[in-house]
């Protein structure tokens, strides 16, 4: 995930669910899941690497 995002030269913040508690908690109590990695763009929830969503979610055009 880290590496899909950089090289798009897209933005992110990581949380690391096993080091920061409150992370681990927000996403069991406002998502209902505690699976990663887990991803929210503009209030969607990407759960694992599911490149085409992604894609889709960032108007991210495939290399052909």
């Amino acid at each position: 995930m880290r590496e899909f995002l950089s090289d798009h030269k897209i933005e992110f913040t990581e949380r690391n669910i096993r080091r920061d508690p409150e992370a681990r908690q927000y996403i069991i109590d406002a998502l209902g899941v505690e699976a990663v990695p887990l991803t929210l763009i503009d209030g969607e929830t990407v759960i694992g690497f599911d490149q085409t969503r992604l894609e889709a979610l960032l108007n991210i055009q495939r290399k052909v």
